[in-house]
């Protein structure tokens, strides 16, 4: 059993550090190319509304569906997605600078807002999503495995739409780089805190809850943040490119995994 428990901890800590991949890839977005920041953004948002609609939303209506009638549970799916959407929209309010007009925001200090909610944001998501790992790895190695590398494999531009922002914002590679991995940091945190915690309660709508919240609050996001800003930085073509780049990047690593 303890060598189940390591072996779970070391999978969900892996996939949590591969945000440290994507905080590093995004140093090679030259901060002079403003396209390639308003590309990156687009991408960024990309694969945080397919991941959301695409793989946290039907998660969250088939644990329902386990508990209560098919309807209910898409009801409750639907619900929660909008709390999340309302949550997201409170933490953005009471974000620094909110209350200032954005005309009187530079550039650098709307570019490090985007970062540090992304972070935030993603945090968040990762919580549930080590837990997750964690679980499926005690329960059933070979399914906590392939979990663990599909997870892998969307923290990798998950990281880098924290990075990029934040080192376009503050001209700092090691600053970029660490919020992006404390990010990642968030899968083995959320693994051990939710099972002490919330250990008896795992068969729950618990999961179901976090998965919708969590994707309510990823779509809140890209559209009022990152989407916005990448408009700021380049022409409407790119930015769609970039959007449908980080759908394809995510609908492979879900598809091979």
């Amino acid at each position: 059993m303890q060598q189940n428990i390591t072996l779970a901890l070391t999978l969900t800590l892996l996939a949590g550090l591969a945000t440290s991949i994507g905080g590093f890839l995004a140093f090679f977005f030259k901060r002079e190319n403003l396209n390639a920041l308003a590309l990156g953004l687009g991408f960024s948002a990309g694969v945080m509304i397919y991941v959301s609609f695409m793989e946290l939303l039907p998660e969250s209506t088939h644990a329902l569906a386990k508990i209560y009638l098919p309807k209910e549970a898409e009801a409750l799916t639907i619900l929660f997605f909008f709390i999340g959407a309302l949550f997201a929209w409170l933490i953005d309010y009471f974000l620094p600078n909110h209350h200032l007009e954005e005309k009187k925001l530079n550039k650098q200090a709307k570019l490090n807002r985007v970062g540090l909610f992304t972070a935030l944001v993603l945090a968040i998501h990762n919580f549930p999503e080590g837990l997750t790992t964690f679980m499926a790895t005690l329960t059933n190695t070979p399914t906590g495995i392939s979990i663990a590398v599909a997870i892998a494999l969307h923290n990798i531009p998950e990281g880098i739409s924290v990075a990029l922002p934040i080192y376009h914002a503050t001209n700092s590679k090691q600053k970029a780089f660490w919020y992006a991995t404390l990010s990642g940091l968030a899968e083995p945190a959320g693994a051990i805190i939710g099972y002490l915690i919330f250990k008896n309660f795992l068969k729950g709508p618990a999961f179901g809850f976090a998965f919708a919240l969590t994707a309510g609050i990823m779509v809140y996001i890209s559209l009022d943040e990152l989407l916005p800003t990448a408009h700021e930085y380049g022409q409407g073509h790119k930015i769609i490119w970039g959007i449908l780049a980080g759908m394809l990047v995510m609908a492979l690593g879900l598809l091979l995994f």
